[in-house]
């Protein structure tokens, strides 16, 4: 919602000082640099980008108007763990077997809808917990396994919002090539009535204009926005990695999840008598 409010100030501020000044609307009404830099910016994104980054990117634009893990999702997935730990500390690691061989399947872990949505924190609870069943692999390697994983997830996550953001900074670049295209529409016509060469060049002058705006005003910022919904999912990971590795370590379930706890944002952390409560709650259920 503050991303849709952010774009139409921009579009107000900058629209609305046009017309206050005494500028008329339809000046800015040039379809042709329109089609010239929106054109020239798509084929760039695509001459620059593999298929599965714009699969990633349109698919990471839609999620951005959505909430990203807040206190209440970060809730359910400490209480998740702290139920799938107390299975283990109940029946012994084999009990965790069928959680983890069909987690889409298993009654604590379908209680929490959204974590099951999210595949890869789905496939990365289920494969590190079926590597401390197998056991053999001491903390540090299993620490060091885990950060590799979430590294390559995090920079294939980046890659959207890294090539949204160089066409960003083409565009001022593209604006000035609509730019000379018009001057030279101009020069050909340099022999015409004034009226007629004045309009030639404000048109040029729009497509300076358009990519200047694009660029600042909407594509780089969305960009940011892009970096920062990545870094925000970055830290659940984080979170669910360190409380495996507590779990792993053989600290106590109620332990193992505040290791975890201590990693989320204060803006979305909840506190340690929620947690308690919540953890209390799911054994009543």
């Amino acid at each position: 919602m503050i991303i849709i409010i952010g774009l139409l100030i921009v579009t107000v501020a900058v629209i609305g000082g046009f017309i206050w000044e005494g500028g008329h609307l339809m000046v800015l009404m040039q379809p042709a640099e329109f089609l010239i830099i929106g054109g020239a910016a798509l084929g760039a994104l695509l001459i620059g980008s593999p298929i599965k980054v714009i699969k990633m990117l349109i698919s990471q634009m839609t999620r951005m108007f959505g909430s990203g893990p807040n206190k209440q999702k970060y809730t359910d997935l400490l209480v998740m763990m702290y139920e799938l730990f107390n299975v283990a500390r109940k029946d012994g690691l084999v009990g965790l077997e069928s959680h983890v061989e069909h987690p889409e399947e298993s009654p604590i872990i379908t209680k929490y809808p959204h974590f099951v949505k999210n595949h890869h924190a789905l496939n990365f609870l289920s494969d590190t917990m079926r590597l401390i069943i197998m056991g053999g692999v001491p903390e540090h390697d299993l620490d060091a396994m885990l950060d590799l994983d979430l590294e390559v997830h995090h920079h294939e996550n980046s890659q959207p919002s890294s090539q949204l953001n160089r066409i960003g900074d083409s565009l001022p670049g593209l604006g000035i090539v609509a730019a000379v295209l018009g001057v030279v529409i101009t020069m050909g016509a340099i022999g015409g009535p004034p009226e007629e060469i004045g309009h030639k060049v404000g048109a040029a002058l729009v497509g300076t204009f358009l990519g200047i705006l694009l660029s600042y005003g909407f594509v780089q910022p969305l960009a940011v926005s892009l970096q920062n919904q990545n870094e925000e999912e970055a830290q659940y990971y984080v979170c669910l990695k360190q409380g495996l590795l507590a779990f792993h370590k053989g600290f106590a379930a109620s332990i193992a999840i505040e290791f975890a706890r201590r990693v989320i944002p204060s803006d979305v952390r909840p506190g340690f008598t929620e947690v308690e409560e919540a953890c209390r709650a799911s054994k009543n259920k």
